[in-house]
């Protein structure tokens, strides 16, 4: 193990301490992409014309080399060239290999092959490449499509190679098909693995070893779903490591292989909103895992995951990189993204980090594996900004820029550059200058081999690259596999770019850095920022926990108000009912704790609600629909500016948690304008319509009259004003009946409703009794219509009653109550199973759900999924 410590960080070195950069970096997490991009555009140095020049010439070299020994490498970069996402043989290949080597039974097997394979033009891929590994699996594929389809061979006429294929599978069976289908998969899965076990993985790297290249392994596992699958996985490490020392056999932690660590692998919860229960036994195994490979002195990385794990994950390594057990070992590692934009700020962090603890520390760039899961999360979260940049050139910007960085931090880092960009690589070795030593690359095993050989192989040897390797069954290859496909896949990356030759290389030496900066907007105009996805609305404001700085305020504000106490009664044309007797609120989590009272509507109050929604009726469908979509409007904003009350009274009220809290009030949000938006679009304008002897009649759709609005309990707010605010959009007068365990909340929203200037008359709220309701209101006939999510019990009566009425049929809008049903094949991914039971079956059931029924079509898969739940 090495000795020599570092020197003490210089006055001058210029970094404030780790609290202020780390509060830097949190500043940018949502920052505008115009900001950032054009702030690192102005961190460049020396980046000039002549520096440019000479990376497209060494760039240049590069590609033409490898498109002259594209028989000698080609593996997975071709194969993707060839069977690209942009291609519906990719497509069917990616959902073969994501589930077919799960299937246990047959019949499923043959039916995905068939699904996925048969109508797939496979011979039009036949002898387009020139590497053996693309041609083989292309004519697996295709004579497993003829199977598939049927060919009979007897009106096989033509002698083409098709025709040929045809004759010869025609008396093959399925069965055989299937085998080697699932031969052809585990093929292409070694090209993607190095080994099933590390033994195997570290004996196939011999060969690469002797002529420069180093390795990295990674232990196929993530996202932990159990404590026995979080333990298996941390023994899997802690062998791993055991024999990948053995065979380091004193090499030191940049020569020697090392292994990639994922914290999600080894807890659960490891999640923000776990913090307090993950921290801990996370740092204490990543701890025994450092230890390990210090004491073997191999390198240990922390693999990046997604973006809202940062900070949670920066808390886990800073305790463990500061444990002085480690001694001087130098093998500590971490990867880090350059398509997120506080990239540069994380890299200050950790030099920082590393002056405060005199200790060397391994750092891998990469340009980032889960873009597009990242752009989805920020827009199904409703977050104000995307956390990585969304042009692919700003991330290749981004990625020299902080490559520049960390080359300048060499006494502090060891960078690590993981890249398959040819110019990527051009750029860093000009960027590092005359001193070419201390850094190395890296690529995925499988890929690149043809680019780096030429820095790496026999050819030339001069830079050190080191090889990321899965290593596992190909059963547990799913999430790796996917990521890559997807990273990889596109006609657009520099990897199918690279293999193509109508690609001129001119093409490829397009700097980014002077296309980034000729850019007026850095933002990618096809994505808008989440608030703007729906188009002709905006989307409701959401809330990362997982960003401090923001979820600390918005916590206080929660917290005061949900120590305030609340009064709910019946609000007749804007006015407050008093009774003489109310009834108290408790916190259904602790029945101790009052939150508040509620005085009951009685059959007067009834009567007196009816009757003075019935009198605005006229005057509030008179209202003009842009007005009305207005006052729907303003709610929405309302309900955004007092988000901290909601929710607190979603919590105390309705027993939420605070992220089903958020979900609660922005699904409340997006109902006030979604019907806003569609008021205006259907209720503003008149319709002309032909008559039936020629003339033109003209149609306008107008409310009804008094509608009834009766909500559930476990959507207090959402359901409530989804029913209340479509029935105002139409031009009704509405009458809210709310549901009896959660009328506080139901009737802060009927304040804002009025606050945004509905007309008080033109609703009525009333806590009341359903027994009561159903006798005094549902009867009348001023009720014009009734909306109604509850039980199908009654749903039934309610239905009965209205049927039982004179005149015109009565509307009744009837959401029922049921059990979630959920039926799983054998191709199912245990783990994406157990996380769709969880947010789709019980965060997002309309009703409550008593009981959950899954059907399991394998008894395999029943096994793994119940021992996760």
């Amino acid at each position: 193990m090495k000795t020599a410590a570092l020197p003490p960080a210089p006055s001058s070195h210029g970094l404030p301490d780790t609290t202020t950069l780390l509060q830097t970096m949190m500043s940018a997490y949502h920052q505008d992409e115009n900001a950032a991009v054009k702030g690192l555009l102005s961190q460049l140095q020396g980046y000039d014309a002549t520096a440019k020049a000479a990376v497209r010439e060494r760039a240049r070299g590069f590609i033409q080399n490898v498109r002259d020994n594209r028989r000698t490498f080609g593996g997975v970069d071709k194969f993707l060239n060839e069977f690209g996402l942009t291609t519906r043989e990719g497509i069917a290949l990616m959902c073969l290999a994501e589930a077919l080597l799960r299937i246990p039974d047959s019949a499923t097997a043959d039916m995905l092959i068939r699904d996925k394979i048969g109508s797939a033009a496979w011979d039009q891929h036949l002898g387009k490449a020139d590497d053996l590994f693309v041609n083989a699996s292309t004519w697996a594929l295709m004579l497993t499509g003829k199977v598939i389809a049927d060919v009979d061979a007897a009106e096989v006429k033509d002698s083409s190679i098709g025709g040929y294929a045809g004759k010869l599978v025609s008396k093959l069976g399925e069965p055989v098909v299937r085998q080697a289908m699932l031969h052809a998969m585990k093929i292409m899965g070694q090209q993607f693995v190095m080994g099933r076990t590390i033994t195997e993985a570290i004996d196939r790297a011999r060969d690469s070893e002797k002529i420069g290249y180093r390795y990295s392994y990674d232990m196929l596992g993530e996202g932990a779903r159990t404590a026995e699958d979080a333990e298996r996985y941390f023994k899997n490490y802690q062998d791993a490591i055991d024999a990948i020392g053995k065979a380091a056999a004193g090499r030191g932690v940049h020569n020697a292989p090392g292994i990639s660590v994922k914290l999600s692998a080894l807890h659960p919860r490891y999640e923000y909103g776990n913090q307090a229960r993950c921290i801990p036994p996370l740092v204490e195994k990543l701890r025994v895992l450092a230890l390990k490979c210090a004491q073997y002195n191999i390198g240990l990385t922390v693999d990046a995951e997604e973006a809202h794990r940062l900070e949670i994950s920066l808390k886990i390594i800073e305790a463990v990189f500061a444990d002085p057990a480690l001694g001087q070992w130098e093998g500590f590692g971490l990867a880090i993204q350059a398509y997120q934009k506080r990239c540069g700020q994380l890299i200050d962090w950790l030099a920082r980090l590393c002056h405060d603890h005199n200790r060397r520390m391994m750092v891998r760039l990469v340009k980032g594996a889960y873009w597009d899961s990242e752009v989805k999360y920020a827009q199904v979260n409703g977050l104000p900004d995307y956390p990585v940049f969304t042009r692919k050139a700003s991330t290749d910007v981004s990625f020299l820029v902080n490559a520049q960085k960390m080359l300048a931090h060499r006494d502090v880092f060891y960078p690590m550059f993981a890249t398959h960009n040819a110019y990527t690589v051009a750029a860093i070795v000009e960027m590092a200058g005359a001193d070419q030593t201390g850094f190395e690359f890296q690529r995925l095993h499988g890929m690149g081999e043809a680019l780096y050989h030429q820095l790496t192989g026999t050819v030339a040897g001069t830079y050190p690259c080191r090889v990321y390797a899965p290593v596992g069954s190909h059963q547990d290859l799913l999430p790796y596999l996917v990521r890559r496909l997807l990273e990889n896949g596109a006609n657009t990356n520099f990897v199918n770019r690279l293999q193509n030759d109508k690609v001129p290389i001119d093409e490829m030496l397009v700097d980014p850095v002077d296309y980034v900066a000729a850019l007026a907007d850095k933002k990618h105009p096809k994505i808008p920022l989440p608030r703007d996805i729906y188009g002709d609305r905006p989307n409701s404001w959401g809330i990362e926990f997982a960003h401090t700085p923001v979820s600390q305020v918005l916590l206080a504000k929660v917290e005061a108000a949900a120590n305030r106490l609340y009064t709910a009664s019946p609000l007749i044309a804007g006015k407050a009912v008093t009774g003489s007797t109310s009834s108290k609120i408790t916190d259904p989590a602790d029945r101790r704790r009052s939150i508040g009272d509620v005085t009951m509507a009685t059959a007067n109050d009834m009567r007196q609600a009816l009757d003075i929604t019935a009198a605005a009726f006229e005057s509030w469908n008179a209202t003009p629909a842009h007005q009305r979509s207005d006052i729907l409007d303003k709610t929405a904003d309302l309900m955004e500016e007092h988000m901290a009350e909601l929710l607190a009274l979603c919590v105390r009220e309705a027993g939420k948690t605070l992220p089903d809290a958020v979900a609660e009030v922005r699904e409340a949000v997006d109902f006030c304008r979604y019907y806003a938006a569609e008021g205006r679009k259907h209720f503003a304008t008149r319709t002309t319509l032909p008559g039936p002897t020629g003339e033109s009649n003209v149609l306008q759709l107008e409310g009804r009259g008094v509608f009834l609005c009766i909500s559930p309990w476990n959507f207090p707010l959402a359901i409530f004003l989804g029913q209340v605010t479509a029935a105002l959009m139409a031009g009704n007068t509405v009458i809210a009946k709310p549901a009896e365990q959660t009328p506080l909340i139901a009737m802060r929203a009927v304040e804002l409703l009025i606050a945004a200037g509905l007309p008080a008359d033109a609703i009525a709220f009333l806590p009341a009794d359903g027994e009561l309701t159903g006798k005094i209101l549902v009867p009348d006939a001023r009720i014009a219509g009734v909306c109604f999510t509850g039980s199908t019990q009654v749903a039934q009566l309610i239905n009965r009653t209205l049927a039982a009425r004179d005149g015109a049929i009565v509307p009744l809008i009837a959401e029922t109550g049921g059990q979630n049903a959920m039926i799983v094949d054998s191709s199912a991914l245990p783990e994406q199973v157990v996380d769709d039971v969880i947010t789709s079956a019980f965060r997002s059931a309309g009703q409550r759900c008593s009981a959950l029924r899954v059907l399991y079509l394998a008894e395999s898969i029943a096994d793994k999924t119940i021992e996760m739940l």
